[in-house]
C-alpha cells in the first residue's frame, strides 16, 4: 500500500510524519457522510424556496434539479396526476430531452411504479428495472436506458398532486436513507402545492366577493341616480321658486352619494376613497349641472379616507358649493376655489369665493338655514370644526378634522 507522508515544521526543523492512506471503506463512509450533509442542505434550501412563495413552475423545476443532485442521479421528474386520463404528466424535470416535460405521460395504475406510489402512498424502489417483476417499466424509462428508479407520493391535504421520481442509468442502488431524503423533499413540495391551492381558493373567493360588491354598488348607484333624476325633473316642474330650489338641492345631495358608489364599483378598493380625486369629480359634475359656474380644485394625491367619511366630506363640500352658487353669486356665473390640504394629523378643507360676501348676522354656529345646519352636522360627524372667514371680496368656509387612525 502506498504510504502518504505529511511534512510538519517544528522548532528543530522539518520532520516527516507518515500518515496511512484511507482505506476504501473510509472513503466510502466519508462520501456517504458528505452526501447526507448535502441532502440536509438541499431540504433546507427547498424549505426556504417554498416559504418564500417561489412561483409554482420554478418551484417544481428547483425540486427536480435538487433531488437529482441529492441522489447523484442523472434524471428526476415531477409527475402530475391527470384523473380524467388516469395518467401522470411530466410537469417538470431534469436530464430529459426537449419535448418530454409538459408532454410525456405514464400510466397511473397499480402496475406502474409511479401509479403504485400514487395509489398506495408507499414509496417504490426499483434498483434493477431489467429484472423488475412487480411492475411494468414505463416506455419513457426504457427509451432512456434507466437502470434504477425511485417514486414517492406528492401528497397535500386534499387529493394527491402526483409523484416525485428520481431515475438513474448507473448500476448503484438507492437505499432506505435515499427514500427518506426523497420523501422529505416531496413533503416540502406537497405543502407548497397545498398552500398555493389554498391561496388560489382564497383569491377566487375574494374575486367573487369583489364582483358582488361591485354589482351591489352599481345597483345602488343606478337607484340613486334615478332618484336624483326624478327630483331634478320635479324641480323643473315646480312653480314655486323656493320649492324648486329645495328639490334641486335634494337632487344634488342624492347625486353626491350616487357618485361615491359609482367610484366604488369601478375600483378594486371598496373601503376607502382618494379624497382629492373624488372631490375633483364631484366639482366637475356640479359645474356640468350648473352652467356658468367655475370651480377650481386643489388637492394632493393619496389623501385616503374610509368610504363613509369620504361621502360625508363630499356632502359637506356639496352644501358649501351650493350655498356659494346661490348666495355669493345671485346673478349667476359663480367662481369658487376648493382646497384640500393635510397638516400633520389634520385634514383642512376650504371653499372660497369672490362673491358679494356674507351678511353680518351669518354665523356657522347659530344659522338656522338648512344648508349651514347640514354643514355643521357633517362637520360634527367628522369630529371636526367649521370656521367662517370674511374676505374682501367674498368669503371662505374652512373645515378641519383629524386623520383616521
Amino acid at each position: 500500500m502506498t504510504e502518504v507522508v505529511q511534512f510538519k515544521k517544528k522548532a528543530t526543523g522539518a520532520v516527516v510524519e507518515p500518515r496511512p492512506a484511507p482505506t476504501d471503506a473510509e472513503e466510502l463512509n466519508r462520501a456517504a457522510y458528505e452526501l447526507r450533509v448535502r441532502q440536509q442542505e438541499i431540504l433546507t434550501e427547498l424549505g426556504v424556496l417554498a416559504l418564500k412563495g417561489t412561483p409554482f413552475p420554478d418551484l417544481l423545476n428547483h425540486t427536480a434539479r435538487l433531488t437529482a443532485e441529492g441522489l447523484r442521479a442523472e434524471f428526476a421528474k415531477v409527475l402530475e396526476y391527470l384523473p380524467d386520463q388516469n395518467r401522470l404528466l411530466v410537469r417538470a424535470g431534469v436530464g430529459w430531452e426537449p419535448g418530454v416535460v409538459g408532454s410525456a405521460t405514464i400510466g397511473a395504475d397499480l402496475e406502474s411504479p409511479g401509479g403504485y406510489a400514487l395509489r398506495t402512498g408507499v414509496p417504490v424502489i426499483s434498483n434493477h428495472l431489467e429484472n423488475e417483476e412487480r411492475f411494468r417499466t414505463p416506455e419513457l424509462l426504457l427509451e432512456y436506458g434507466i437502470y434504477r428508479a425511485m417514486n414517492v407520493i406528492l401528497q397535500g391535504e386534499g387529493t394527491p398532486f402526483g409523484v416525485l421520481e428520481v431515475d438513474s442509468r448507473s448500476q448503484g442502488e438507492f437505499s432506505e436513507q435515499d427514500i427518506t431524503f426523497l420523501q422529505g423533499a416531496a413533503n416540502l413540495l406537497g405543502m407548497a402545492i397545498e398552500r398555493q391551492r389554498m391561496e388560489r381558493d382564497l383569491r377566487g373567493a375574494l374575486d367573487r366577493q369583489q364582483m358582488l360588491m361591485r354589482e351591489v354598488n352599481h345597483r345602488v348607484n343606478n337607484s340613486l341616480q334615478i332618484v336624483g333624476s326624478m327630483l331634478h325633473l320635479q324641480s323643473r316642474r315646480a312653480r314655486n321658486t323656493e320649492v324648486q330650489h329645495q328639490l334641486t338641492q335634494a337632487s344634488s345631495r342624492v347625486t353626491a352619494i350616487a357618485r361615491a358608489h359609482n367610484r366604488l364599483y369601478r375600483t378594486e378598493e371598496f373601503t376607502t376613497l382618494d379624497l382629492g380625486a373624488y372631490l375633483s369629480d364631484l366639482c366637475a359634475d356640479f359645474c356640468e349641472a350648473t352652467p356658468g359656474c367655475e370651480i377650481f380644485v386643489s388637492a394632493p394625491e393619496h389623501i385616503v379616507l374610509s368610504t363613509d367619511r369620504a361621502i360625508t366630506v363630499a356632502l359637506l363640500i356639496n352644501e358649501l358649493i351650493t350655498n356659494t352658487a346661490k348666495y355669493a353669486y345671485p346673478e349667476g356665473n359663480c367662481r369658487a376655489w376648493v382646497n384640500v390640504a393635510r397638516e400633520g394629523r389634520t385634514i383642512v378643507l376650504s371653499v372660497r369665493d369672490e362673491g358679494i360676501g356674507l351678511p353680518p348676522e351669518i354665523d356657522e354656529t347659530t344659522s338656522t338655514g338648512l344648508g349651514m345646519r347640514l354643514v355643521s352636522a357633517f362637520a360634527k360627524q367628522l369630529n371636526g370644526s367649521v370656521e367662517v372667514k370674511r374676505h374682501a371680496p367674498g368669503a371662505e368656509f374652512v373645515v378641519s378634522f383629524g386623520v383616521e387612525p
